[in-house]
């Protein structure tokens, strides 16, 4: 069972790890999208939520400074969910579709992170 539970943290963290590389890596092309959402400095804010995905996934991954990561996560999906992905503005069905699914994705992973901070630490098999 622990083996699970290292995968499940492994493919967990691993998807806000990569992420954050893809917020870093492509960060013109978001901060664009970004702006066009509304949102204030848009490079400095993808700036931000690239370094808590980069934390928050790799703290998961290894098991190091849990609350920590799992609250840059937190901060992460609560303050992107709604202003990114606000499906109820839009009119094209496609997108709008496609809105509500990251919408109501962030939401589960939310939740995912709310229990994760109910396991006990120090987690099993960490790095340090």
């Amino acid at each position: 069972m622990i083996y699970l539970f290292v995968l499940g943290r492994i493919l967990f963290g691993g998807f806000f790890l990569m992420s954050g590389y893809s917020h870093m890596k492509n960060m013109k092309m978001m901060s664009g999208y970004a702006g066009s959402k509304g949102v204030p400095m848009p490079t400095a804010a993808i700036f931000v939520t690239g370094l808590l995905l980069l934390l928050g996934g790799a703290g998961v991954i290894l098991g190091v400074y849990v609350k920590f990561a799992l609250l840059c996560l937190a901060l992460f999906l609560i303050s992107v969910t709604f202003k990114m992905h606000d499906y109820w503005n839009v009119q094209d069905p496609m997108q709008k579709m496609t809105q509500e699914l990251n919408f109501k994705k962030n939401l589960a992973l939310l939740g995912a992170v709310f229990m994760a901070l109910m396991i006990p630490l120090p987690w099993a098999v960490t790095l340090f």
